[in-house]
């Protein structure tokens, strides 16, 4: 999908919410990855849960996130008629070393949660006190 209509006034808001580096290290993680929670936001950036749930607010209002339930977690991720803007403004900062550290520190977190969760599973199957 497509953004159909666009405003002076919403070209402004999304520049308004982009001009901020705390968000431009959000989008582009979400961008990236296509959905994360703000636990693994707070993790990979450093931040703490107050000011990463600013940053998603504003964006969200902006127009540029969405979000999904899923138990207790909420994942956001970049709306798909947004996806084109992003991705155009991602490429042009794709070679910022801190946007690459954010990655690379988001993709060790991965891997070491599914490591966790097949040790956990594997315990359980052996009948291995947890």
């Amino acid at each position: 999908m497509r953004l159909k209509n666009f405003s002076i006034q919403f070209g402004a808001q999304i520049f308004k919410a982009v001009s901020d580096e705390a968000r431009l290290r959000i989008l582009h993680l979400l961008y990236r990855n296509r959905e994360m929670c703000i636990s693994d936001l707070e993790l990979t950036l450093d931040f703490t849960q107050t000011k990463t749930s600013r940053h998603i607010n504003y964006l969200k209002n902006a127009g540029l996130l969405s979000f999904r339930k899923e138990e207790l977690y909420i994942f956001y991720y970049v709306k798909e008629e947004m996806e084109d803007i992003v991705r155009q403004l991602i490429e042009l900062l794709e070679k910022d070393p801190v946007l690459r550290r954010d990655q690379e520190v988001y993709q060790i977190l991965h891997s070491n949660r599914e490591l966790a969760v097949n040790k956990l599973q594997r315990r359980r199957w052996m009948g291995l006190p947890q």
